[in-house]
């Protein structure tokens, strides 16, 4: 990509910036739309925008063009993402949305996680061009998939204006207990995960090991093997048990960076690390959603744009701290940042226990009107 355009390796670091504003954005100005449109047309409008804007980044001519494709590209994966898992809440029925919401968060990691390695087989075969050029093809194939799969869903009960939309996200921020508590809890736990994931590269390029960036990444298929446990704790929620599956979870989130410390001693170690890692993490994740989902039924898309702004301003702030840590400390110091930050999340999940439902619907002790949107 930098010989092709011309510029230096730092340079296309650009491209992962743009991508990511491209993220935010989408959080704020696209996601919410869900509560407003039918979100079967809308995920349509989306897949065919996402089709062109990756064709685009793969015909891109110039530099200016592909910043504001991958910007395109971040806006709209974000909100096909997100915006599936809220229209598969919306679609569950009251009891098995736990377990819905698992599965579907499940299959968006192991997504992410197995787009890393084929984009490396693609790469190697055709380019970076032929990345976005098959990852077009494929979205393709998805929207005539979704196109007789996905059910239709009741119209809004109140619209609003765009404007209006907008403005009630603030009120859910500031009024909404659940999303509060369960996103200063994202913020933590998702900082702690990019600390990982961000400082990894540095030892294991390094001797003894001086893996490649393809073998380092590799590492993150191991996380499968989480994301597919971590499916059950949406269950765990819609049987009344999510404050017990978050507890273990936090606390699987802090022994994980046991295992995580030995590195040095065996690869092994970190194999067992990552799998605990992503396994209390992800069942965090999968907890926190579900309550979110059984708090206003007609916010779904707006609670989620707003969930994952925690998870935005968190895992910004990890990546942040773990190189400089790491420049400091090496990775015995990143290890005790990591556990820090999970031990935090742990104690704020302890401190506010008593503000929290004791299972995962906080409608159930709500008059029936106040579960309507705002």
């Amino acid at each position: 990509m930098a010989a092709d355009f011309s510029i230096t390796h730092a340079a296309v670091g650009g491209v992962i910036t743009f991508t990511q504003i491209g993220c935010a954005l989408a959080l704020l100005l696209l996601v919410p739309l869900g509560d407003q449109m039918d979100r079967r047309r809308l995920v349509r409008l989306q897949l065919v925008a996402l089709f062109v804007a990756l064709l685009g980044v793969g015909l891109a001519w110039s530099t200016t063009a592909l910043m504001s494709g991958m910007l395109m590209v971040g806006m709209l994966g974000t909100a096909m993402t997100q915006g599936l898992i809220a229209y598969a809440a919306t679609a569950a029925a009251p009891g098995e949305r736990g377990r819905v919401v698992g599965a579907t968060q499940s299959g968006v990691v192991i997504g992410l996680l197995s787009a890393r390695a084929l984009a490396g087989v693609v790469a190697d075969l055709a380019s970076w061009r032929g990345v976005y050029f098959f990852s077009a093809l494929l979205m393709l194939v998805l929207g005539l998939m979704l196109l007789r799969a996905l059910p239709a869903q009741a119209a809004p009960v109140r619209r609003l204006s765009y404007g209006q939309l907008m403005l009630s996200m603030l009120t859910l921020l500031r009024q909404e207990r659940v999303l509060q508590i369960r996103g200063m809890i994202a913020l933590l736990m998702f900082a702690a995960f990019s600390v990982f994931w961000s400082a990894l590269v540095l030892p294991l390029s390094a001797p003894p090991y001086s893996f490649s960036h393809t073998a380092i990444g590799a590492f993150g298929l191991v996380g499968v093997v989480g994301a597919l446990g971590a499916a059950r704790a949406g269950h765990w929620a819609d049987r009344g048990f999510a404050q017990r599956a978050s507890g273990l979870a936090l606390i699987l989130l802090l022994v994980s960076w046991l295992p995580l410390s030995l590195i040095s001693h065996s690869l092994w170690w970190l194999i067992i690390g990552i799998i605990a890692l992503d396994l209390g993490g992800q069942a965090i994740h999968v907890t926190n959603q579900s309550m979110l989902f059984n708090t206003q039924v007609q916010a779904h898309s707006r609670l989620v744009g707003c969930y994952m702004l925690f998870y935005s301003v968190g895992s910004g702030l990890g990546a942040i701290a773990a190189t400089a840590v790491y420049a400091e400390f090496g990775w015995q110091g990143v290890c005790w940042l990591g556990a820090g930050m999970s031990g935090v999340a742990l104690a704020f999940w302890a401190l506010t226990l008593r503000y929290m439902p004791d299972n995962a619907s906080a409608c159930a002790r709500r008059p029936p009107h106040s579960c309507a949107a705002i």
